[in-house]
């Protein structure tokens, strides 16, 4: 009797091992695989953070490639992200006109051109050197507050225009295909005021707003963005 209940005991406890090893083998497997699992979750996180960096890297020495612009003609403005055409360069037209071979400059009118055609130049050896780089090249031309036309987005426009007419039809310059040209008229800043726009007008002197502004941009700074 007593050898039954021992055979029976033994049988029970083989059972009860056998039971937890199947248990203890499931939960492996799902351990495993759950793993599995996390480790290509972690993976693809891994991979998407260094597609990041890469990019951010890439931005990086996008916006560093700016500073090979001749500083003669342009300046960096960190705030805005952007090189644009340095003051010194004194385009200014003459009221209601956007006549580029009319402009009154503080200099002889000659040597202003000639500023423009050396700018338009620096700006075609820059893209044929980063060619492997995007940029938006913005002219916005700008009209003044005091009495100027009252079409003077229309105005403003003609202005940053007749500045890509005298790059391409009197200096012959043309521009590589990394670089996406976008004319626009800022008008006289009355609009960007009501709407609190960024505005890169000068306040001390209007008469120094009838001009265009000149704008370099790393288009992936924008696409990043």
């Amino acid at each position: 009797m007593s050898q039954k209940k021992e055979s029976f005991f033994w049988t029970s406890y083989s059972d009860l091992m056998t039971s937890l090893f199947f248990v203890m083998l499931t939960l492996f497997i799902l351990f495993f695989l759950l793993s599995q699992e996390r480790n290509k979750l972690i993976i693809a996180e891994l991979e998407k953070s260094k597609v990041k960096n890469e990019e951010l890297e890439k931005i990086k020495k996008i916006q560093e490639s700016t500073k090979d612009l001749n500083s003669d003609y342009f300046t960096y403005d960190p705030e805005f992200e952007k090189y644009i055409l340095k003051t010194t360069v004194p385009v200014e037209f003459q009221k209601n006109d956007y006549n580029i071979q009319k402009i009154i400059p503080n200099h002889s009118r000659k040597a202003v051109l000639r500023q423009l055609k050396n700018a338009g130049n620096e700006i075609k050896e820059f893209l044929e050197e980063h060619k492997e780089n995007k940029y938006l090249l913005v002219i916005e031309g700008q009209a003044s507050q005091d009495g100027e036309s009252q079409h003077n987005y229309e105005l403003s426009y003609k202005r940053a225009y007749s500045l890509v007419e005298y790059w391409k039809n009197d200096c012959g310059i043309k521009f590589g295909s990394n670089c996406e040209i976008l004319i626009s008229g800022s008008g006289d800043g009355r609009v960007a005021n009501e709407l609190k726009c960024i505005e890169m007008r000068d306040k001390s002197d209007e008469n120094k707003n009838r001009r265009f502004l000149i704008h370099i941009i790393p288009k992936n700074i924008l696409e990043s963005k």
